[in-house]
């Protein structure tokens, strides 16, 4: 079991995206690398922290592989914006892909390397080794399924039939 966080916007739609895929073993919703312990939802929204919303992804890389992980990321996200998804606009919407693993910065430069060419922007995620992931509160866990018709900048049925659960 391997393990990366995401921010990709709002955190509703990328946890409720990557909970629908094989080899996506759990999911939870954070904040990630900012400038204090343990912040709020509200610390963020008054911008007292600078954390990214990010969703945390357990996965079984001989199912679905880091590179293909990804893959997955870029389909929910504009890597060119930056510190803005769909109609979230804010430092805590920022996308960035956090690390723990070493190993797992080669694979994410490889894919940034090669997927630059399919924008004619530059790619503005953010490549950091995680600095802190803190869970969110509990009524931002499984958002999208206490709340169907939540907010979501992500189509959720534009998964390829052969990386669904």
């Amino acid at each position: 079991m391997k393990r990366i966080v995401l921010a990709g916007g709002c955190f509703w739609g990328v946890e409720a995206y990557f909970k629908r895929l094989k080899g996506v073993l759990k999911t939870s919703v954070g904040y990630v690398n900012g400038n204090t312990e343990n912040p709020t939802y509200e610390d963020l929204k008054k911008h007292r922290a600078t954390h990214a919303e990010a969703c945390e992804i357990y996965y079984d890389e001989t199912v679905m592989p880091l590179e293909k992980l990804l893959t997955h990321f870029f389909r929910i996200i504009d890597p060119t914006s930056l510190n803005r998804q769909g109609m979230d606009i804010g430092l805590q919407y920022r996308t960035g892909i956090y690390y723990k693993d070493e190993e797992d910065l080669k694979i994410i430069q490889e894919f940034i390397a090669k997927t630059k060419n399919n924008y004619n922007r530059p790619i503005l995620v953010e490549i950091q080794k995680e600095n802190g992931y803190y869970l969110a509160e509990e009524y931002h866990q499984d958002y999208l399924d206490k709340n169907p018709q939540g907010y979501c900048h992500v189509n959720l049925n534009d998964i390829p039939i052969e990386d669904k659960k």
